[in-house]
């Protein structure tokens, strides 16, 4: 009897030990005494994602992987940056869907991948008379400023940039519009109406898609800005480079509005200070990478840069004003500052070409 007391204790005792246990691992879970990582309290790391949907061997990765290192470096190690490339977390497609969602804190695209979401945009993406991705990156960063996208007012704009002009790239020489005539070239974007004024067959793909589509014949050149000669190894099947810019590709990393509006004060002021200064290291950055890749192709692939006579110039130039106009036109006739943008667009090309 007295034993079957005693076990009937033991047994109350073990009850109450297991609740306890079952106690604590329920306050744990809910939070009691854990450190978040994706808070902002003091000592707490906090953690971003950032997507962008290229390799991380492209320019675009370069300034993420730069502005990711400021970043931890200037907030002491409070900021931790995931980065995820190649389309891995978001692709070109659903980028700013993603960031919107918080699938992404942070994404990175090219708003020319867009067309019809940024009509100011589309304006200066068009020729403009840049000299280099450099007057570029600071041209389209301060339109941006300056002229706020509808598509972006959801979210907290990190940075922009853009690329230097796109060349033609081709496996024969041309220097004039007969040569240019009929011929296909894989283009993006802008870059559609442009080169049919130009009479050529542009032919939409991804960059990824270029080798194969070269090796094939399916294309016989490709219209982007000249860094991918080297990145991507594309000197191997084109010899030549047009020397006549044409457009450009505009690049904006946006955060998600919410997780913006939960950072510190102090982190904001440092991701707020760095706007600036990437749209100029990424400019200067692929400026040079560009001089390397074009010396790297005719050093290794013997690449030619064929001329265009001043005559022939502005040939092109009289058949290619008329998309930007239309552009113009288009943007007034939807109430927008077409024309106002377009003077605002020269005034700083010229003012930072001569800076």
């Amino acid at each position: 009897m007295e034993k079957r007391r005693n076990n009937k204790k033991t047994g109350k005792k073990l009850a109450y030990a297991l609740l306890s246990v079952l106690l604590i691992g329920i306050l744990s879970a809910c939070g009691g005494g854990s450190k978040s990582t994706s808070g902002g309290g003091d000592g707490e790391t906090i953690t971003l994602t950032y997507a962008f949907f290229a390799p991380d061997n492209t320019f675009p990765a370069v300034q993420m992987k730069k502005w990711s290192e400021e970043l931890e470096k200037r907030t002491n190690g409070k900021i931790k940056v995931d980065m995820f490339f190649g389309g891995t977390l978001l692709d070109a497609t659903n980028m700013f869907d993603g960031v919107s969602s918080g699938t992404a804190d942070i994404g990175l695209t090219s708003t020319t991948y867009e067309p019809g979401r940024f009509p100011l945009l589309e304006i200066s993406d068009l020729p403009s008379g840049y000299p280099n991705s450099e007057v570029a990156s600071q041209v389209v960063a301060d339109l941006i400023q300056e002229y706020p996208p509808e598509a972006l007012k959801d979210f907290k704009i990190i940075t922009a940039f853009a690329t230097e002009p796109a060349y033609i790239q081709s496996v024969k020489k041309i220097s004039n519009l007969k040569e240019l005539s009929g011929t296909q070239f894989r283009i993006s974007g802008a870059l559609t109406p442009v080169m049919e004024a130009l009479g050529a067959a542009p032919v939409g793909m991804s960059q990824a898609e270029v080798p194969e589509a070269l090796q094939t014949g399916i294309i016989e050149g490709n219209v982007s800005s000249r860094e991918v000669l080297k990145d991507l190894k594309l000197a191997e099947y084109l010899k030549y480079v047009t020397d006549y810019p044409l457009t450009i590709n505009t690049f904006v990393a946006v955060m998600n509005k919410n997780k913006w509006d939960s950072l510190p004060e102090d982190v904001q002021k440092v991701i707020a200070e760095l706007n600036k200064e990437m749209t100029v290291f990424t400019g200067q950055y692929l400026d040079k990478h560009t001089e390397e890749s074009l010396k790297w192709s005719a050093d290794t692939e013997g690449l030619e840069i064929i001329p265009v006579t001043e005559e022939e110039k502005k040939k092109w130039d009289e058949l290619v004003k008329p998309v930007q106009d239309k552009a113009v036109k288009d943007a007034d006739q939807k109430g927008l500052p077409g024309t106002e943008y377009r003077e605002r667009l020269n005034e700083l090309v010229e003012q930072y070409t001569n800076n």
